[in-house]
């Protein structure tokens, strides 16, 4: 947690070292956390929303086991999910920055039904019992995590035999020149514009391509998520390539990793 040198400078460069230290993205997403919400719909031109969706429509709720968030942020697919699940269906959502659970606190404050819960709680140690809830989900939130195994366990370890380890993450396009094409937009275009729109001290627009390009995609997170214990492991696509999404079932008995 701890550990920081030198980063990445392109998208798909091999894999280095990221400071991903719990004080600093606290202080990144602390910094960035009233203008996230904007800043996303913007960079991504409204296609979070879409994919969203489609997660939910390709792992939907089923029956009234509650739903868990991880690296919730302000909330969003913790709100998709309980929509999803009628209002009916205890939903929680968490998160180890502050500045962001109360954004999705104010979000949520005036819905009616079933509510949702907020807890700040680091995704590597989770406060949560074994075999609690029916999905846990993560929306670009993984990479974010230090140790991706040590989360990968916790998510698990948490999720119901039966139920449902669902992960939305950036990734590369497939196409050689979309990939050039993205790689360039993310290095040249996309620090400036977040870095003018929502100004904070530990470039936070920066740090987003430097961990998608060195972080696993396609088969390789979803062998990760099979060595966290999952099975029945997908991983699709979305956008050419620039976010995939990862689904893994936790066996009905499942033994420890």
């Amino acid at each position: 947690m701890d550990k920081a040198s030198a980063t990445t400078s392109t998208p798909d460069a091999s894999v280095e070292t990221i400071d991903k230290s719990n004080s600093r993205v606290k202080k990144m997403f602390g910094e960035i956390a009233p203008k996230y919400d904007s800043m996303n719909h913007l960079l991504s031109g409204g296609t979070d929303y879409y994919w969203r969706w489609y997660t939910i429509r390709k792992a939907s709720p089923q029956g009234n086991a509650p739903i868990l968030d991880v690296c919730t942020g302000t909330g969003d697919l913790a709100i998709a999910y309980w929509k999803a699940a009628k209002k009916k269906v205890p939903v929680v959502g968490s998160d180890f920055t502050e500045e962001m659970l109360e954004l999705a606190r104010e979000k949520t404050a005036k819905f009616d039904g079933e509510p949702i819960e907020f807890v700040q709680a680091d995704t590597q140690e989770l406060p949560f019992e074994d075999d609690r809830f029916q999905i846990v989900s993560v929306a670009f939130g993984l990479r974010n995590v230090s140790d991706t195994m040590r989360g990968l366990r916790e998510m698990t370890r948490v999720c119901r035999p039966g139920g449902r380890v669902v992960i939305l993450e950036f990734s590369l396009p497939g196409n050689a020149i979309l990939r050039s094409l993205y790689g360039w937009y993310f290095r040249n275009v996309l620090p400036k514009i977040g870095q003018l729109l929502a100004p904070n001290s530990q470039s936070a627009y920066k740090y987003l391509p430097e961990t998608v390009g060195e972080f696993p995609y396609g088969e390789k997170l979803a062998e990760k998520l099979r060595e966290a214990g999952l099975e029945k492991v997908t991983h699709t696509p979305l956008t050419f390539g620039v976010a995939t999404l990862y689904i893994g079932h936790k066996p009905a008995e499942i033994t420890t990793a």
